[in-house]
């Protein structure tokens, strides 16, 4: 390293250790100076620090920096021991920030100063974040936090060992890409569920649906339909709701494709986002003009958590029957039968139907007929969402929701017609 580089990494080792002790700073303004672990000053040397000693290891070796580091957690440790005997409940998050900052200075200057500068400015973020993060993990149920925990033990145990080759019928049924499906699945699903479990009420109708739409678009539709029937004065915002979740469905779509078939995106890409924005703007006029509308807006609680073992496995299930039905109905009858298999996926789900088709691609089905039974399959899914609106909902939520979603269904047609066949 040449002399301006090394200032260069000094500095950053230096702004590390200030954003560090602007946000302790900040977090313990109220304290009394004496009682203050550390500040912006001693965090700003305690990075510098770290670069420095980084800097004379690179020179010398590499136990100068193992040292240092021992020393400054010793350093600490007796430091902690008097506040822990005044108060046994004495947190060590300002010296492991400590620690940290010492470690990004050093690590600045041996190694990639992007790098240890993004972790320094999310370190920060979630320091500053402690009330928040409390606040959501007292949300969070012992029975969510535990299905979490179990689906991602057989994720990173038993993924691995599922053998990776087809079976059954056209070697439709991939142990390991069925189950890797699965995770992805709930994964996107369990996004949306933990922001409306996280989010609660406070959430909205409009951003509940949003999330909504990623936990289950057709839960989604049948809360909120629920709802309008014991608040019949929601009726716009729950419309704009269910049609909100209901564009998702398209955009969660596109993410799907992404990931197991990409050759998908260029005929789906356009009709799905039609699709979608369509939707959009359809929920923006059935909530125009906005209102103030109750607090119970937001409550879903319908939707099941997505990670517990019994939905997940519940999915795999249907996208193993769905996988066989495809490629036999397809064997059977050509395109046609993977149209059929896609309008019957499409009563109930779109993502198996969407996985299905996407293992088709290539030898034995074309891109514009893949395309083809994904739209059938999300207009179906559209239109059972719709008659569920008018069933549960009554008629006014129904006819609302229905009129948009039409619209919706012929601007994904005509642009499927005009860019996904033609283009």
């Amino acid at each position: 390293m040449d002399d301006i580089e090394i200032f260069q990494r000094l500095g950053i080792a230096l702004a590390i250790g200030l954003l560090f002790g602007l946000e302790r700073g900040r977090h313990q303004r109220d304290q009394s100076e004496g009682d203050r672990i550390a500040g912006v000053r001693t965090f700003a040397i305690a990075g510098l620090l770290g670069g420095v000693i980084g800097w004379l290891a690179s020179l010398t070796a590499p136990v100068v920096l193992a040292l240092a580091f021992l020393g400054l957690s010793v350093l600490l440790g007796v430091s902690y021991w008097p506040r822990l005997k005044k108060d046994d409940d004495a947190g060590l998050t300002t010296e492991i920030a400590f620690l940290l900052a010492f470690s990004l200075g050093a690590a600045s200057v041996l190694g990639n100063m992007p790098a240890a500068a993004a972790v320094a400015v999310i370190a920060a973020f979630l320091l500053s974040m402690k009330k928040r993060l409390h606040r959501w993990v007292a949300r969070i149920k012992r029975l969510e936090l535990e299905a979490v925990l179990k689906l991602g033990l057989l994720s990173v145990v038993i993924l691995p060992i599922l053998p990776d080759q087809g079976y059954g019928p056209g070697a439709a049924l991939n142990p390991y890409q069925i189950w890797w499906a699965v995770v992805l699945v709930a994964g996107l699903s369990f996004f949306g569920y933990a922001a409306i479990r996280l989010g609660g009420a406070s959430l909205g109708l409009l951003v509940t649906g949003l999330f909504g739409g990623l936990a289950s678009s057709t839960t989604t539709t049948l809360a909120l339909s629920r709802l309008v029937r014991a608040e019949t004065e929601l009726i716009r915002h729950a419309a704009a709701g269910v049609v909100i979740a209901g564009s998702v469905t398209f955009l969660r779509i596109l993410m799907l494709v992404a990931v197991f078939q990409p050759s998908l995106l260029a005929p789906l890409t356009i009709p799905m986002g039609v699709m979608a924005g369509f939707g959009l703007a359809g929920a923006g006029l059935l909530s125009f003009p906005a209102r103030e509308s109750k607090e119970g807006q937001g409550r879903l609680d319908e939707i099941e958590n997505p990670l517990e073992l019994s939905a997940a496995l519940g999915f795999g299930a249907l996208l193993t029957v769905v996988l066989l039905a495809v490629q036999t109905l397809k064997s059977w009858m050509g395109s046609s039968g993977v149209y059929a298999a896609a309008a019957l996926s499409g009563v109930t789900d779109v993502d198996a139907l969407t996985i299905s088709v996407a293992k088709l691609i290539g030898d034995d089905m074309a891109t514009t007929d893949g395309a083809t039974a994904i739209f059938i399959a999300a207009t179906v899914n559209t239109v059972v969402k719709a008659g569920i609106s008018f069933a549960v909902g009554g008629s006014a939520l129904g006819l609302r929701v229905g009129l948009v979603y039409a619209g919706v269904i012929t601007a994904g047609a005509v642009s499927l017609w005009l860019f996904g066949w033609g283009g």
